[in-house]
């Protein structure tokens, strides 16, 4: 089996960028990317969008505005939590593995999509940040 290695072989699938105006980006990045029936999100932090500041000390609280943020964003993408198959949470202290565990069984309660979580320092005092990748829902434009 040859792998095609030509400009000619490669095929650009069209794709959509789509921002939230309900979860202000934090950077130069785009919230979401749609591609054919598929919506690829950036991380989403635990930060609140209607003050910009990070959303309480705990890693609950934070996550918690983080899996609204993701909601937010999927949903604005035509998209939405139950139709997410991966998900990568960056984590900043392994001991907040049981209450991600929880806060997952409560945010994705049938059939919860495959996870990987690193362990990772992130910016700004932020102890979690989730992205996804999620099927479009079949009534989205």
């Amino acid at each position: 089996m040859s792998v095609p290695n030509s400009e000619e072989s490669r095929v650009a699938l069209p794709s959509e960028v789509i921002e939230s105006s309900r979860v202000p980006r934090i950077g130069p990045y785009s919230q979401s990317i749609r591609v054919d029936n598929l919506v690829y999100t950036a991380g989403q932090p635990g930060i609140d969008p209607a003050s910009g500041a990070v959303a309480g000390d705990t890693f609950e609280a934070q996550a918690r505005q983080a899996f609204v943020n993701l909601a937010a964003v999927l949903e604005d993408s035509g998209s939405r939590l139950q139709r997410v198959v991966k998900v990568t949470c960056f984590v900043a202290d392994p001991a907040a593995f049981p209450t991600l565990n929880a806060l997952f069984a409560e945010y994705f309660p049938d059939a919860p999509p495959v996870r990987s979580t690193p362990i990772v320092e992130l910016p700004r005092g932020l102890l979690f940040s989730i992205d996804a990748v999620a099927v479009v829902d079949d009534s989205a434009p």
